[in-house]
């Protein structure tokens, strides 16, 4: 599928004007990877339903004054992550509260509704009238602020909190339990019952998955199955997100692995995304990977090589990083289709139709995310501690009704559209 990025210039350029008949928004800001993979779906989504998708990254816009604030927030952000993980006082009793109470207050969303008017100007030349569905709530609080008329603000979390509201917009969220939150602002003013959110600025779609992974959700999982019943090398993904969060943790998870791997029980597939540091230091932590491991580097086409060849017989440890942020999110896309388990933090990709094991969390909001995948049936509940994660990986390699009960939930959860959020997020923008 197809992505036309919008970009701004001081001067004329030979661009393309945009096709707004045609034409979808996708209003995004690169803040980690989680925002910039749910962008990735509603792209999907929307070119498999015959429009164009047009990529509007706020933080691409790096000389603006809005480009200068994201920057600066999301630093501090980034920092909090990495602070989080090496320092458990300074997550027990700052970043945890944070990430589920300091976020969830409506005084915090007023703040962020004035900062994001700083963020109108680039909005300026773009068609009023044109659907814009923004995968963070900057995006579509400026475009309410820039008055654009079809505003979807699709929000990320399972967990409800003001930081996520757009008021203006219409809000998509992926489960019940998140659309009563959200209806009726719980908590948002303490325990204060506040005034319910329209009728129709309110919808709950189901998960924001793209169109490739839909369609050939039920063909991935029979090939799952197979292997499972027929004792084949277990294909296990490990992602590492920007933050390089949890270091220790996969390291503890990589050496238990790597005896596996020596044995082809296991194929081991890490992708560090576009941070090359993280596997600088795994290699210092585990030496051993540099004789096993084979690093797939800056080159897209080996990257659709390795990911298409998992169809057939593959071995060993494949390292896969991009400089390039869309390549290096999206390379977890293409090898999670033919990956047995997928070994994550409990953020957007517990939403994803892919067996996975939820280790520790980053922020208290993220736990709401294995709670949604448990109960589904599609992950684990969220492994807080390195002792469970490393007993759950061994259930799991050890006893084939776990692995055969994850897919069997997939296609169950499929058949009920659980993972059709992406297309409904841009049937209501088109409209």
């Amino acid at each position: 599928w197809k992505v036309k990025n919008i970009e701004i210039s001081d001067v004329p350029t030979d661009g393309e004007a945009i096709n707004a008949l045609n034409g979808i928004i996708v209003g995004n800001i690169r803040m980690g990877y989680g925002h910039y993979r749910i962008s990735m779906a509603i792209a999907s989504a929307a070119y498999s339903m015959g429009y164009t998708p047009y990529w509007f990254d706020l933080n691409a816009y790096e000389q603006t004054t809005g480009g200068k604030v994201i920057r600066h927030l999301n630093s501090l952000y980034s920092m909090g992550s990495r602070w989080s993980q090496k320092y458990p006082m300074f997550n027990r009793f700052y970043w945890e509260p944070l990430n589920s109470e300091g976020f969830r207050k409506l005084t915090y969303n007023a703040t962020d509704q004035k900062i994001s008017e700083l963020m109108t100007p680039v909005y300026r030349n773009l068609p009023k009238d044109m659907p814009f569905i923004a995968t963070h709530v900057w995006p579509a609080q400026a475009a309410v602020h820039a008055k654009m008329q079809k505003v979807v603000n699709v929000i990320p979390d399972n967990w409800p909190m003001a930081l996520h509201l757009a008021e203006g917009s219409i809000h998509t969220v992926q489960s019940f339990s998140s659309y009563l939150g959200y209806k009726t602002l719980h908590g948002m003013d303490g325990d204060k019952p506040l005034k319910h959110m329209p009728e129709e600025a309110i919808c709950e779609v189901g998960h924001y998955i793209d169109h490739e992974l839909v369609f050939n959700l039920e063909a991935d999982c029979k090939k799952r199955l197979h292997r499972i019943e027929n004792n084949e090398p277990k294909r296990i993904l490990l992602t590492i997100g920007g933050a390089g969060a949890q270091r220790e943790l996969f390291g503890q998870i990589i050496k238990k692995l790597l005896p596996e791997v020596k044995e082809k029980r296991v194929v081991l597939l890490i992708n560090v995304g576009d941070y090359k540091s993280v596997w600088e230091n795994l290699i210092q932590d585990i030496p051993e990977l540099i004789i096993l491991g084979q690093c797939h580097f800056d080159n897209w086409q080996e990257t659709q090589r390795i990911a298409e060849q998992l169809d057939g017989t593959l071995e060993g440890v494949h390292i896969f990083y991009h400089e390039d942020i869309f390549a290096a999110v999206y390379a977890t896309n293409l090898l999670m289709r033919r990956t047995d388990l997928m070994i994550t933090k409990p953020s957007e990709l517990s939403f994803y139709p892919v067996p996975k094991l939820l280790v520790k969390r980053v922020g208290g909001h993220e736990a709401w995310g294995a709670i949604r995948s448990a109960e589904i049936g599609d992950g684990t509940i969220e492994c807080a501690t390195s002792d469970y994660a490393i007993q759950m990986l061994e259930i799991i390699l050890s006893e084939k009704t776990v692995m055969r009960k994850f897919s069997e939930h997939i296609l169950e959860a499929h058949k009920n559209g659980v993972y059709d959020g992406a297309y409904k997020a841009v049937a209501l923008a088109v409209k």
